[in-house]
């Protein structure tokens, strides 16, 4: 009897350990990550302690001084301006606010048509909109920039249309010497959104010198962080004179900042156009100052990082996803990952990919889904007047993922484990035994 009861003992246990075998080969364990996907750089020392010095006096407002050198909201400017390589830097409340002010400054009036890529954020059609324009929106393709053959058939089709914003979308850029000859060539204006191509540049050139006026940002996710914040940047003194105006230099105030023109070119300017007060605070200013100071260094860190994801990314799963290609002539900073899922991926997979990277600790963005603020049909208050087919299929299966900077190179192994495992999940096939 003992040795019978061994036997089947035995061969139970036999068993179960097969069914956990088995358990272990159809589910795997999975990679998870627990860093924080948001998590924004930090502001260095040096600028808390100057925004604490600022808070002790009192002296947050930006005209608070006894003169321009004594501000460090024109001190940033003019740090911002050698960056960028600009000749005039006006300080704002944010980018959207600069994007705004930059057509209004170009001479945009009421009802004027303003073509812009169709994959952007909500935050340009909303500036558009604000500024009193109607947004013409351009095609864009799966490299994620302006698709420039439908940018000249738009060009024809809106003979009246002045104005071109162009947003460098996650810091890519298109062939900017093909968008401003087509400019040119219909006389319309080109205004670039560069709220996320800080750092990045153009055949050596800083990005945002193509066009007439350039707009940056300081919002928390991008590579200057302020919690909000941005700058126009322009070569034109009209339009820099009209900015700090529009902004608020009222009476005498230009005298405080460096980075605009002299008094000649401001004349009666403070009583000819409305001061909507969205100066930058001191304490803004104070923030970014140091992180100017290591944007370099940062790009470098950035794009490593990148080149690893994204190779370990084609190396593993290339016949399921791409990799969007840097325009010839772009130097990039690369401070998030955007990956286009194949088309024989269904919706469904597709959001099941989405559902098991959120649950393993990676949230995912689809560009295209139903929420996501820069999928052009979420706006209705600036909608499409025509269709945009490439734009729509390209968003459907364009995915977006931050490269934390605060991350450990052991988290970029994870997450490329994370997204990787989360595709295999989303194609296997049904469990045979469900």
């Amino acid at each position: 009897m003992p040795a019978t009861r061994f036997t089947k003992l035995a061969l139970a246990s036999i068993v179960a350990l097969a069914a956990g075998t088995n358990a272990l080969l159809t589910n795997p364990v999975r990679t998870v990550i627990t860093r924080d996907i948001k998590t924004p750089d930090p502001v260095p020392q040096s600028g808390i302690d100057e925004a604490v010095s600022l808070m002790s006096t009192g002296r947050m407002y930006r005209y608070n001084v006894k003169d321009a050198e004594s501000s460090t909201v024109s001190k940033c400017e003019v740090e911002i301006a050698e960056y960028t390589g600009h000749k005039y830097c006006v300080a704002l409340n944010s980018c959207g606010s600069a994007i705004m002010l930059m057509m209004k400054c170009a001479g945009l009036q009421p009802g004027d048509e303003v073509l812009s890529n169709a994959f952007t954020f909500g935050a340009v059609p909303s500036a558009i909109e604000h500024a009193g324009g109607k947004a013409v929106y351009v095609e864009s393709n799966y490299n994620h920039v302006i698709d420039i053959d439908d940018l000249e058939k738009k060009l024809v089709e809106y003979p009246n249309c002045k104005f071109m914003l162009i947003s460098h979308m996650r810091g890519k850029l298109a062939d900017m010497d093909a968008v401003k000859d087509a400019c040119d060539r219909h006389n319309v204006i080109l205004l670039e959104d560069c709220a996320h191509s800080l750092g990045v540049e153009w055949k050596g050139t800083h990005s945002g010198h193509v066009g007439k006026v350039a707009a940056i940002s300081a919002q928390s996710y991008k590579m200057i962080n302020s919690g909000e914040g941005g700058f126009l940047l322009t070569d034109d003194a009209e339009i820099a004179a009209k900015c700090a105006v529009y902004a608020g230099a009222y009476e005498g105030l230009a005298a405080k900042h460096t980075t605009v023109p002299g008094p000649e070119v401001f004349a009666d300017l403070p009583n000819q156009i409305p001061n909507y007060s969205l100066r930058m605070s001191a304490v803004s200013a104070a923030i970014i100052r140091p992180q100017v100071l290591t944007l370099d260094e940062r790009r470098e860190k950035y794009n490593k990082r990148y080149a690893f994801v994204t190779e370990q990314l084609v190396e593993r799963k290339g016949h399921l996803l791409s990799i969007p290609v840097n325009t010839p002539g772009m130097t990039p900073v690369h401070d998030s990952l955007q990956f286009n899922l194949s088309h024989d991926i269904t919706d469904e997979q597709v959001q099941k990919f989405l559902d098991e990277s959120a649950t393993h600790g990676l949230p995912v963005e689809l560009f295209g889904h139903k929420s996501n603020a820069r999928n052009f049909v979420n706006w209705k208050f600036a909608p499409a007047d025509q269709p945009l087919p490439l734009t729509a299929k390209m968003l459907s299966r364009a995915c977006d993922v931050r490269l934390p900077l605060m991350w450990d190179d052991k988290d970029f192994e994870d997450m490329v484990d994370v997204l990787c495992e989360s595709l295999d999940a989303a194609l296997a096939e049904e469990d045979v035994m469900a």
